[in-house]
């Protein structure tokens, strides 16, 4: 009958049709919701000139692999460069159809979902700091020039009660430009790893290790989704601390047991976060918690 189709979703929880947390969970909601990031990102990318950018062109790593990605399918360099962002939107059109979800939107549900991601943010702030590891953004960055190819995480700042060490982004005195020239660096930066980091450890990892446990494997359904989330939390926090771009290893941020502890319980923790709110209060919750920490350790722990 036709009141009685099916009505898929990606999320563990099936909400009430037309409330807030059905709306925001639709694909169509992320592709709003984001657009505005994925600009501000690009743009950003390209337009800013600091001494952490100058004369290179910075993308968060997970950008980087699914541009090398989309020129092994055969795209050339210059459209491949192009192409991830619309390539996010493509991936969630896919899913907005496959769905059977309603195309609408509203757009007063905008801020209310940027006020859900800010607030979302706060407990893995708190979880940082508490823990005495980094509340800088995590996003491990590809610089690239025309004559050298290196790999470099961004600044980590250790805060604890006693003291903040910080690492400068240039040796020797640091002018108050530079300083907010770094700032808004990061929070670029960190706003591309929400999207991308998302994209590729959540969105496109999550289904396929379901794929592979549950379909290949053949275990059930719950012991597929726990395998899924701690594989894809533990291989998110391997990636801040070793990098694979160009065909080689690279090193990311140095290890330690804090640091990684603390990227893997954020790593389960927006596994759950997409898995029953969907990818765009997911991505958006990890662009913001990266530009709350930016800001925090700009004001508060930066020498």
């Amino acid at each position: 009958m036709k009141g009685n189709y099916k009505y898929s979703t990606g999320q563990l929880f099936n909400f009430a049709r037309e409330s807030y947390f059905e709306r925001t969970s639709r694909p169509i909601y992320a592709i709003v919701f984001l657009l505005p990031f994925i600009v501000f990102y690009e743009v950003g990318t390209i337009l800013i000139n600091t001494d952490v950018l100058n004369q290179s062109q910075v993308r968060v790593v997970a950008f980087v692999w699914l541009q090398n990605f989309l020129e092994y399918l055969g795209f050339g360099s210059k459209l491949a460069w192009m192409m991830p962002p619309l390539t996010v939107v493509i991936i969630l059109v896919g899913l907005q159809l496959t769905s059977h979800k309603r195309w609408s939107f509203g757009i007063g549900d905008i801020c209310p979902m940027a006020f859900e991601c800010v607030l979302l943010a706060v407990p893995l702030i708190v979880l940082s700091l508490f823990l005495n590891t980094s509340v800088m953004p995590e996003a491990d960055i590809a610089l690239y020039d025309s004559s050298v190819t290196c790999v470099q995480s961004e600044a980590v700042v250790s805060c604890s009660s006693v003291m903040a060490r910080s690492l400068s982004v240039a040796e020797g005195a640091e002018t108050e430009a530079m300083r907010s020239g770094s700032l808004l660096a990061n929070i670029v930066t960190g706003i591309g790893a929400g999207i991308y980091e998302e994209l590729i450890f959540r969105l496109i990892l999550i289904c396929l290790l379901m794929l592979l446990f549950q379909d290949v494997v053949r275990l059930s359904r719950k012991n597929s989704i726990i395998l899924a989330v701690l594989v894809s939390a533990a291989l998110f926090s391997v990636h801040h601390h070793i990098v694979y771009l160009d065909g080689r290893f690279g090193q990311g941020t140095p290890f330690n047991w804090m640091e990684f502890g603390f990227r893997a319980v954020a790593g389960v923790y927006f596994a759950v976060l997409f898995a029953i709110r969907g990818f765009g209060i997911t991505a958006g919750t990890h662009a913001f918690y990266d530009i709350i920490a930016t800001v925090i350790n700009s004001v508060f722990f930066q020498q």
